[in-house]
C-alpha cells in the first residue's frame, strides 16, 4: 500500500518545492558541486574534524568523481580526513566484479586519491543472506559513530529512488536488504548483458538514513531523467516516488542540465511561472500548448481561451488573438514540404529548404546501422526519388547489437550456400565451427568474443548495404565509418577521440556536402547516438571555416526512442502510405534487429513499429492544429554553427 505525505511548504512556491540549479551542461554543475566538497573538507581539516561524505555510484556522479581527482592531483586537495559511506551495493555481488559499486568506486575515485582505505565504508554484496540483517545494523551504527554524514551525493533513478530505495519505501526506513523495481533492472540491463542476468537484490541505506545527513545534493543529466525530476521536484510527497521525501529535507539542492530541466513548469511552460520575454519558437510552443488544453485547432482559439491559461499578456503583444492565431499557423505550416532536399525553380522564401543547388550532396549520418532508416527512411526515400546525391554514413558496426542465434543462423545458411555452389567449404566449415564453439562457450555476462565481433559487423554491413541498395543508394555512397570509440566489445565505450573526429572530418571534406542529416537524439539509453552527436559536432568546429560548409544546413533527426516536439520542429516531411511501406521495407532489411534485437529499450514494439505510430502521431498533431491531413510526417530539427550565427 502506497502512502502520501504532505509537503512542507506547499503553496508558498507555486511550482518547485525543492531547490533546482539547472545548468548548461553537467561539467559545469559538478565544478560548482566539487567545490563545495572541497570546501567542506578543507575547513573541517582545518579544524581537525573529519568530514564524513555520503557517495553514489550510477552514470550522474562520475564526472564529479572526475573533477575531485582532478581537484586532489591539480590543486592538492587531501582526503585523509574523509570518511566514506557509500548509498548501496548489488546482492550478491562478488568485490572484484566490474559490475560492482565497490569497483565502481575504487576505478573512478578511491583509486586516485589519499583516502585512508579504513576510511572507505560500502555494503557488502559477497555475504551470506543471513548475514545481511546485522552487517545492515553495524553499518548505521558506523554512521552514527562517525557523527553523521555532512554530505549526501544523491543520483535519482527513473523509478524515483534514491539509493536502492524503491516506490513504496517508508521515510522511516533504514539500511536493509531491499529487492529492485523491474524498471531499474531494466535500465540496468545492458551492463549485465540482459536482464535475467541483473541481481534481483540489494543492499541500499534506507530513505531516513539520507534524511539525517546535514545537506543533500541531487545530480540528474540528460532527458532520459526529466520526467521523474518533475514529479520529484513539483510532485506531491509520496513514497511511491521517494525522491519526494527530499521536499521535507531542510536542506537540499538539485543539479541538473538543462535536457533534465526540460519538463519543470519553468523550463516548459515559462509563461505560467513569470514574465516572458517572447520569440516565435516560444509563441509557437505556447499556442500549441493552449490548443492541447482546450482541444481547438489554432485559427479557433478565443481571446477568452487565452485568458483562461494565463497568457492575455500575448494577446496584448499582437493585440488580438486573431493575429498570433495566424502568425502561428503561417509558421507551422511553412514547415511542411514535400521537398526535404528542396525544390527546383520555385519560391524557397517560405520553405525549410532553399531551391539552390540542385541536385544537392547529401550525407546521412546513422550512429548504428539501422537509425537512419528508422528515423528518416520516407525522407531518405523522398531525397533519393528527387535526384539528390544522397551518401550514406554509418559512424558505428553495431556488432554487439546481434544476438548469438542470430549470427548462428546467417552462418549456418552461409555454410549451406558455399557447399551447394562448391565453395571453399573447407575454411567457411572451419569458421563456422569456431563460431558455433564461442557461443556455446559464452557464460552470461560475458564479453562478446573478439573473434565473433567481426562476423557480427560483417552482418550489419550487409543488412545496411541491402536496404540502401532497396532505397537507391549507390554502393560507392555507403560509409562504414567504424568510429573507434565504440569498438569494445561491451556496451561501455571509450570516451570520443581526436581519431573518432578526424574520420568524420575527412569524409566531410572528400563529400563537401550541402545537406547533412544527423541524429541529434539525447534520449538514446545506450548513450551512442550522443556520443556520435558530439564527434559531428567537434569536426563542425574543423570544418566550419571551409568554403563548402558556408552553404550547408544540418537537419536533425530523432531517433527510435523519442520525436521532437512540434515546437522545435523546423521541417516535416509529409509521408504517403506508399512511402511508409518503403519505409518499413527498408527497416525489414535490418533483420537482425526485428523480432526481439539485443537492446530494446523499455518498448515492447518493434523498431518499424515505433517508427510508423511515431510518425503518423506527429501527422494527427498537425492536422489537429488545422493542417492538412497526412498518413504520417517524419520532422527535423535545423542546427546552425556558433560561427553560421554570428
Amino acid at each position: 500500500m502506497m502512502t502520501t505525505y504532505i509537503a512542507r511548504g506547499e503553496g508558498a512556491d507555486r511550482y518547485e518545492k525543492i531547490p533546482v540549479e539547472i545548468t548548461e551542461s553537467p561539467e559545469t554543475a559538478v565544478k560548482a558541486v566539487a567545490k563545495e566538497i572541497a570546501e567542506l573538507i578543507r575547513s573541517k581539516a582545518a579544524k581537525n574534524e573529519t568530514c564524513v561524505l555520503g557517495l553514489a555510484t550510477g552514470s550522474s556522479p562520475i564526472k564529479l568523481y572526475k573533477e575531485l581527482v582532478r581537484m586532489h592531483k591539480e590543486e592538492g586537495l587531501s582526503f585523509k580526513n574523509v570518511i566514506t559511506f557509500n548509498l548501496d551495493e548489488y546482492f550478491p555481488m562478488a568485490k572484484e566484479s566490474e559490475h560492482s559499486y565497490h569497483y565502481f568506486m575504487h576505478h573512478h575515485l578511491f583509486d586516485h586519491i589519499d583516502i585512508d582505505p579504513k576510511n572507505i565504508h560500502i555494503p557488502d554484496g559477497t555475504l551470506k543472506a543471513d548475514e545481511v540483517e546485522k552487517f545492515c545494523k553495524s553499518y548505521e551504527q558506523q554512521i552514527e559513530n562517525a557523527g553523521g554524514i555532512d554530505l549526501q551525493i544523491l543520483g535519482i533513478g527513473r523509478t524515483g529512488h534514491i539509493g536502492f530505495n524503491e516506490p513504496g519505501s517508508p521515510i522511516s526506513s533504514k539500511t536493509r536488504m531491499v529487492y529492485l523495481d523491474r524498471l531499474t533492472m531494466k535500465d540496468a540491463a545492458d551492463e549485465f548483458d540482459g536482464i535475467d542476468n541483473v541481481p534481483t537484490r540489494a543492499i541500499t541505506m534506507g530513505v531516513g538514513t539520507i534524511m539525517k545527513a546535514q545537506r543533500v545534493i541531487l545530480l540528474a543529466w540528460g532527458e532520459p531523467k526529466a520526467p521523474i525530476i518533475k514529479a520529484t521536484v513539483e510532485g506531491e510527497v509520496t513514497d511511491k516516488v521517494p525522491a519526494t521525501f527530499l521536499q521535507i529535507h531542510p536542506n537540499v539542492q538539485f543539479f541538473i542540465d538543462e535536457k533534465a530541466a526540460e519538463e519543470l513548469t519553468r523550463a516548459n511552460l515559462p509563461w505560467l511561472v513569470s514574465k516572458v520575454e517572447w520569440n516565435d519558437k516560444l509563441i509557437r510552443k505556447a499556442v500549441i500548448w493552449l490548443c492541447q488544453k482546450v482541444n481547438k485547432p489554432i485559427l479557433k482559439v478565443e481571446d477568452k481561451d487565452y485568458a483562461d491559461y494565463g497568457m492575455s499578456d500575448l494577446v496584448k503583444t499582437f493585440g488580438s488573438s486573431n493575429k498570433v492565431n495566424i502568425q502561428v499557423f503561417n509558421d507551422l505550416q511553412h514547415t511542411i514540404t514535400g521537398w526535404p532536399g528542396g525544390k527546383p525553380n520555385a519560391d524557397d522564401s517560405t520553405r525549410p529548404e532553399r531551391a539552390n543547388p540542385y541536385p544537392k550532396r547529401v550525407i546521412i549520418f546513422s550512429p548504428h546501422p539501422d537509425d537512419d532508416v528508422i528515423s528518416m527512411g520516407g525522407t531518405f526515400a523522398r531525397l533519393v526519388e528527387q535526384g539528390h546525391d544522397v551518401h550514406v554514413a554509418y559512424e558505428t558496426s553495431g556488432n554487439i547489437a546481434v544476438l548469438d542465434d542470430y549470427i548462428y543462423q546467417q552462418m549456418d545458411i552461409a555454410a549451406s550456400f558455399t557447399r551447394l555452389v562448391g565453395g571453399d567449404t573447407k575454411a567457411m566449415d572451419a569458421a563456422f565451427e569456431k563460431v558455433k564453439q564461442l557461443i556455446a562457450n559464452r557464460k552470461p555476462g560475458d564479453s562478446e568474443p573478439n573473434e565473433l565481433l567481426p562476423f557480427k559487423g560483417a552482418l550489419r554491413r550487409a543488412e545496411a548495404r541491402g536496404a540502401d541498395r532497396y532505397l537507391g543508394v549507390p554502393e560507392d555512397h555507403v560509409h562504414f565509418l567504424n568510429l573507434p570509440f565504440y569498438e569494445t566489445g561491451t556496451v561501455k565505450k571509450n570516451p570520443l577521440g581526436q581519431a573518432d573526429v578526424d574520420i568524420i572530418v575527412k569524409l566531410l571534406r572528400e563529400i563537401k556536402p550541402h545537406q547533412i542529416y544527423a541524429a541529434g537524439d539525447l534520449a538514446d539509453p545506450h548513450g551512442t547516438h550522443g556520443v556520435c552527436l558530439d564527434a559531428i559536432l567537434r569536426a563542425y568546429d574543423v570544418v566550419c571555416d571551409d568554403e563548402w560548409f558556408k552553404d550547408c544546413y544540418t537537419w536533425w533527426y530523432r531517433g527510435a526512442w523519442m520525436e521532437w516536439e512540434i515546437e522545435k520542429v523546423d521541417m516535416a516531411v509529409p509521408i504517403s502510405p506508399s512511402e511508409l511501406s518503403i519505409k518499413r521495407k527498408a527497416i525489414y532489411k535490418h533483420g537482425s534487429q526485428n523480432n526481439g534485437p539485443a537492446f530494446p529499450g523499455d518498448d515492447p514494439r518493434e523498431f518499424w513499429q515505433r517508427a510508423e505510430d511515431r510518425n503518423r502521431n506527429t501527422a494527427d498533431i498537425y492536422n489537429k492544429l488545422g493542417m492538412a491531413e497526412y498518413e504520417a510526417m517524419e520532422v527535423f530539427a535545423r542546427y546552425i554553427h556558433k560561427k553560421k550565427q554570428h
